[in-house]
């Protein structure tokens, strides 16, 4: 039993049901036993990989599209260059560099980086040693100014809650022991007041709802309605047409296992509905462009031309590696789909790189 399975067992004694999104919520961010708290859970070593630990070309077009977006915006003399969990600093590291060459952006840039893992703050430290940056444990300590953010892989993180069709109607999905004291999963007792506005189901068909997200959504677009900026947001999911469906997965050593064994040493994720997303920051005050499939976006920012760039100087192994990883980030079959971008942009502002024309407006 690991030390948070031993801790939650005994808040269900307590307390009684804990909810999937309190569940997810303690097993990641617990502050002596959360999976967060002081690993690295990134690369070979790790549990799992990103697109900037990929290839660095990732990190060099969003670069480019950062500081299109900048010039797009009138090319603020400071604003604030937020990325929500950095990871390493991988990605803001090839984007920087790859932008050193435009006039004007760097100067004005003042870096902040959302991160609470000690551990990960050393790594990108270390990363982005040449730039000054601030860390804060939450976007609403990043002081006012011109915003460009990006969060890659970052949703899909925050607690979602599951809901349940009953004959009851929608009910709290939750974590209880079994007779033997191990963790299991259940049901509430009452209906939730999260599943008003969703329809009636069959009994059984699971609903994710992450009031998380969608407030983070939200604030993310009254930040950028008042100061100005653009966000450019990076995840798993799509746009739910109805329930979700139980999407909650848990990653261990780059391979799935059980979410409820030995919670506090695996990943914990939920696909992000980026529907609701997109209505929570109209309604917050910004345009909403996309979603578009990652393999799409990244194409029309140039992915292949950067990584054929890159084949020139490279030795038969890195070409290797940067072919499949080319693969991995635009394919259908692999990230290129299952991927998605959101951005969302000040309504009087033009397009931002790569759309045409918003999906949402503010409401």
């Amino acid at each position: 039993m690991s030390g948070l399975e031993a801790v939650l067992a005994e808040a269900i004694r307590r307390d009684g049901l804990l909810p999937v999104a309190r569940f997810i919520d303690l097993a990641l961010n617990h502050p002596t036993f959360g999976y967060y708290r002081d690993r690295d859970p990134l690369g070979a070593q790790g549990d799992f990989v990103t697109a900037p630990e990929l290839s660095q070309a990732f990190g060099e077009v969003i670069g480019a599209w950062l500081a299109q977006a900048w010039l797009d915006l009138g090319g603020p003399a400071l604003y604030r260059l937020v990325e929500l969990g950095p990871g390493r600093g991988t990605l803001l590291a090839d984007a920087l560099r790859a932008t050193r060459g435009v006039p004007g952006f760097q100067p004005g840039l003042r870096l902040h980086l959302v991160e609470t893992s000690d551990r990960l703050r050393a790594a990108q430290a270390a990363r982005l040693a040449e730039f000054h940056v601030s860390w804060h444990g939450e976007l609403g300590e990043v002081p006012p100014g011109p915003l460009l953010l990006v969060a890659n892989e970052f949703f899909d993180a925050l607690p979602a809650h599951q809901l349940v069709a009953t004959a009851r109607g929608w009910v709290e999905r939750c974590v209880d022991l079994d007779a033997a004291g191990r963790l299991t999963f259940g049901l509430g007792e009452h209906r939730s007041p999260l599943g008003t506005r969703l329809p009636d189901a069959t009994p059984g068909t699971v609903a994710e709802v992450s009031p998380a997200r969608t407030e983070l959504a939200y604030a993310i677009a009254r930040r950028i309605a008042r100061g100005g900026g653009v966000a450019l947001v990076i995840d798993y999911g799509a746009w739910a047409e109805g329930p979700t469906g139980d999407t909650l997965q848990a990653t261990r050593n780059h391979a799935p296992c059980d979410p409820l064994d030995a919670p506090g040493t695996a990943d914990l994720t939920t696909h992000v509905d980026f529907g609701a997303l997109a209505e929570a920051a109209a309604a917050g005050g910004a345009a909403v462009y996309g979603p578009v499939p990652q393999g799409t976006f990244l194409a029309t920012l140039g992915v292949h031309l950067r990584t054929a760039k890159l084949l020139e100087r490279a030795t038969p192994d890195q070409q290797r590696a940067l072919r499949a990883a080319l693969f991995r980030l635009t394919d259908a079959g692999a990230m290129g789909e299952l991927f998605k971008v959101l951005v969302l942009a000040h309504p009087q502002a033009p397009p931002p790189p790569g759309f045409a024309a918003p999906t949402l407006s503010p409401c």
